[in-house]
């Protein structure tokens, strides 16, 4: 009776070994194997098949930042902004100061006509007393002929300007001749002479336009009058020029040469201009 239990323990002992020996070499056909972790996947595409676009490499992107002002002094630009500011306006100021200047000749000279001078005659006849008047080619040429050392007289429409500093003329702020005004204008005097003998002069006075540091004068006005009217007695008194053939006019700062932006430019605007016209006396006047 003991056969049967004899070949149930044989037969688990061979299922128990055989089990034993799949646990131990491993079952191909395990189904609790682990698969192996699978190798990177290669995405290239066959020849003649382009790549998709996310699989190319992508190239560096370079970004242009915007230009930086932090550097720049804003003092500086500021300063390059005004200095550009006074060129333009001083180029403005000597343009409307030349267009003045030939309105004022042209006013001066109609107001002279218009006092009693005597009226031109470019034949010299007409009625006693009249004057010639020298053709503007002949007064422009005759402008060569002036020796007047650092003056440099001009030619204006019809008439010849010189000006003269009103520094080299006058103390500051008074009417008053100094020793070298003396000498340039008595050197002026004979030179008018000689090149432009007889010939109508106007005495012109001009000023900057700073406010007067001398309670004397009540305007710009008052002062240049006054100094036109010096420079009138003296060369009446002490040149060969006759009181016949000079008169005054006063500008007061009416007629800057230049801007009065700087003090070389009010320096410039102080002063006289002696403007000889091409009318003539005549020879007793």
């Amino acid at each position: 009776m003991r056969r049967p239990h004899f070949i149930i323990e044989a037969i688990a002992v061979r299922v128990g070994c055989g089990l034993a020996t799949t646990l131990l070499a491993g079952c191909v056909s395990n189904p609790f194997k682990t698969a192996p972790p699978a190798g990177p996947m290669i995405l290239e595409p066959p020849p003649g098949v382009a790549a998709p676009a996310h699989t190319l490499p992508q190239a560096a992107v370079t970004t242009v930042a915007p230009p930086s002002y932090a550097d720049v002094d804003g003092r500086q630009l500021e300063a390059a902004l005004v200095r550009s500011r006074q060129e333009s306006q001083l180029m403005q100021d000597e343009i409307v100061a030349l267009r003045d200047q030939l309105s004022s000749t042209s006013s001066q000279l109609s107001q002279v006509r218009s006092a009693g001078m005597p009226t031109t005659s470019t034949t010299g006849g007409g009625a006693p007393g009249a004057a010639a008047s020298t053709p503007a080619a002949t007064m422009q040429s005759a402008v060569m002929q002036l020796k007047l050392a650092d003056l440099e007289p001009r030619f204006d429409g019809a008439v010849v300007r010189i000006d003269v500093p009103a520094d080299r003329l006058f103390d500051a702020a008074t009417a008053n001749l100094v020793p070298g005004g003396v000498a340039t204008l008595t050197q002026l005097a004979g030179e008018v002479e000689r090149v432009y003998p007889g010939h109508f002069i106007g005495i012109e006075g001009h000023l900057d336009s700073e406010p007067l540091q001398s309670g004397t004068w009540a305007s710009a006005h008052q002062l240049t009058a006054a100094r036109a009217a010096a420079v009138f007695d003296f060369l009446t008194t002490r040149t060969p020029l006759k009181e016949g053939q000079l008169f005054i006019v006063a500008h007061g700062a009416n007629h800057p040469l230049v801007s009065n932006a700087t003090a070389a430019g009010r320096a410039r605007n102080r002063r006289i201009e002696i403007v000889i016209y091409p009318e003539r006396t005549t020879k007793d006047g």
